[in-house]
């Protein structure tokens, strides 16, 4: 079975930046595309951005392109999101998610079958 475990979140002044992590355990992500998500207070999870297995394919929301930047390393089963310019707007929950083998892109969360436990990000004003 797949874990996966987000850190890097916290309390951050608006045009400030974090870099979140997600680190898989249980077996290797390397063939799976993967893909982080946010939710706000009182807000549906949205989708923030996706990579394929390679990590050469990447696809983000419009509201963080330009911001935010996903990476991943498969020799460490890792994924990151690099935050810019964060505004408060980006206050939310972080998610991490994985699809199945073989994967593509994707940007419904119901694509995703493993899902990690959430990351605060807040960002003051």
């Amino acid at each position: 079975q797949v874990q996966l475990v987000e850190s890097g979140g916290g309390l951050v002044q608006a045009g400030g930046s974090l870099s979140l992590s997600c680190a898989a355990s249980g077996r290797s992500l390397r063939n799976t595309a993967m893909g982080w998500f946010r939710q706000a207070p009182g807000r549906e999870r949205e989708f923030v951005a996706a990579i394929n297995w390679s990590g050469g394919i990447t696809y983000y929301t419009d509201s963080v392109k330009g911001r935010f930047s996903i990476s991943r390393d498969n020799a460490k089963n890792t994924m990151s999101l690099q935050m810019n310019s964060l505004r408060p707007e980006d206050t939310a929950v972080y998610y991490c998610a994985a699809r199945g083998l073989l994967s593509n892109l994707a940007r419904s969360e119901t694509e995703y079958t493993h899902w990690g436990q959430g990351t605060q990000v807040t960002v003051s004003t």
